[in-house]
Formats: structure tokens, C-alpha cells, sequence
């Protein structure tokens, strides 16, 4: 599928025109000599006792199959969260604003004039979290906000990147937790959006950078709950992260374990 939407697209200005390789011949199951980078503020105080566990037990799987390891890092990963949540919500508010129930997506059925189902359609049709960001975004681009806020979340993203670009000069890809803690269970921290936006905060920073990643399952904690491992690659170095995914998934049977419920 990655192949089929990778790519050059003439009628899309965003995309790059690049070869796209086939990613099937990465899956060779062997990541001897791959330099895997360690960012020494993903592994934290605070790190969840299981989460580290895992990640201490995944590195050790990984040199085993001969992969070499190198601590780096990524100085501005602290301001990743507050970054994303300024960009990301900004983009949401311009995108959104558009939305009018006519032409794609939820439609309101009950409108009564075409006024009122842009109004009901917006309503009905966005969820809680939808309408929270969309009301953080517009405040970020409001007057007298804009430059405080959204254009310079937009220069720390720009640092952001250059950590990133700064630590592929010496590894391959970069080895991380997914998040600081095992899943949370359904419904856990609906209550406490704050607290789950802040367990983006090993991520977020991908996307902001604009390189590629991948998470793999890695462990369960003590309660059950799924523990994630997260692979990061160059930008368009889709192949190193699949390569090392599939490798580490042919030395363990993590994927294939359940959950608790």
C-alpha cells in the first residue's frame, strides 16, 4: 500500500518527485552493522518502569542480531508538545473553517435553511476534541497572537527539524518508546485531554520534522497494557525503518500477544 502511495503526484504540488523503491526487498530480516541511534532525552526520568524495561530488553535484541547502538541528541524535544499543539490546531481552525456540510462529509438533516445547516452540520458533525482544537487554533491566529504564537511555534519547529537532520549524520534511524507509559485503557483519560496530548511527546516530534516512523508492539506491562517501540527514519527513509521493524519482529512474538481487556 506504501508503494501504491508513495510517489510523484502531477496533480498534487506537495508531493516529491522521487523514485519510489520496493520496500518488500527491506524485509530481509537481518539489521547487522545498522547504526541505531539512542536520544538521550526520550530515555527520561519519569519513563515508566515497564516502559524502560522493554526498551532496555529491545536494544538488547537488537545487538544480538548485530546492530550497533550510539546515544544522540535531540536538544528541543521538551518544546515538541507546546510546538505541535500551536501548528497542528492553527491548520485544524484554517482547514475547518471551510466546512460547511455541502459538499463532503456529515450533513444535517434537520437544518432548516442553508444558514442553518452549516451551523448544524458543524455542531452535529465535529466531536468534542475536533471543536477544543478548533478553538485553540483560532485563538493562536487571532490578532495580536499570531506572531507570539503560531509563528514561532513555527521557528521551533524549524530547530526541531535540524535536531533531527543533525542526528541522521551519525546513526541510521532512531530507537524510542512510543510513549512515556503502556496504553491507557478505553475511556482512561478522556476527562484529562491535557494529560494525553502530553504522552505525544515522543511522536509529535516526527511529524514536525517531517521524517518517517514506525511503532512496533514490544512488551506488555505488569497490568497488561501494550508497550510500544517507535523506529525513526530519514525523511524517505521508509526502508531502514521497515528493514529494522520486521527484523526485530522475527526475533519476537510481541505482535503476536493480547492485550488485557
Amino acid at each position: 500500500m506504501l508503494e501504491a502511495v508513495a510517489g510523484y503526484d502531477a496533480k498534487d504540488s506537495t508531493s516529491v518527485d522521487l523514485p519510489v523503491p520496493d520496500y518488500t526487498k527491506a524485509l530481509t530480516g537481518e539489521v547487522k552493522g545498522l547504526k541505531i541511534g539512542l536520544p538521550r532525552e526520550y530515555y527520561i526520568e519519569g519513563l515508566d518502569p515497564d516502559v524502560q524495561k522493554s526498551m532496555e530488553e529491545a536494544i538488547a535484541t537488537y545487538r544480538q542480531m548485530g546492530a550497533q547502538f550510539q546515544e544522540v541528541s535531540l536538544p528541543h524535544t521538551d518544546y515538541a508538545v507546546a510546538t505541535y499543539y500551536l501548528v497542528a490546531t492553527a491548520e485544524a481552525s484554517s482547514n475547518l473553517a471551510r466546512y460547511d456540510g455541502a459538499r463532503f462529509g456529515h450533513r444535517s438533516e434537520a437544518a432548516q435553511s442553508l444558514l442553518d445547516m452549516y451551523r448544524k452540520s458543524r455542531a452535529e458533525g465535529f466531536g468534542e476534541e475536533v471543536k477544543r482544537r478548533i478553538m485553540l487554533g483560532t485563538y493562536a491566529l487571532s490578532s495580536g497572537y499570531y506572531d507570539a504564537y503560531y509563528l514561532k511555534a513555527q521557528k521551533v519547529r524549524t530547530l526541531i527539524m535540524h535536531d533531527f537532520i543533525k542526528a541522521f549524520e551519525q546513526v541510521d534511524v532512531l530507537l524510542t518508546p512510543v510513549a512515556p507509559t503502556p496504553a491507557f485503557r478505553i475511556g482512561e483519560k478522556t476527562s484529562d485531554p491535557l494529560q494525553m496530548y502530553l504522552s505525544d511527546i515522543f511522536t509529535i516530534p516526527v511529524n514536525l520534522a517531517g521524517t518517517c516512523g514506525i511503532s512496533v508492539p514490544a512488551g506488555l506491562s505488569r497490568a497488561g497494557l501494550p508497550i510500544g517501540l517507535q523506529l525513526i527514519g530519514k525523511p524517505f527513509g521508509e526502508e531502514s525503518i521497515l528493514r529494522a521493524a520486521h527484523a526485530f519482529e522475527q526475533n519476537t512474538d510481541w505482535h503476536k500477544r493480547r492485550a488485557a481487556l
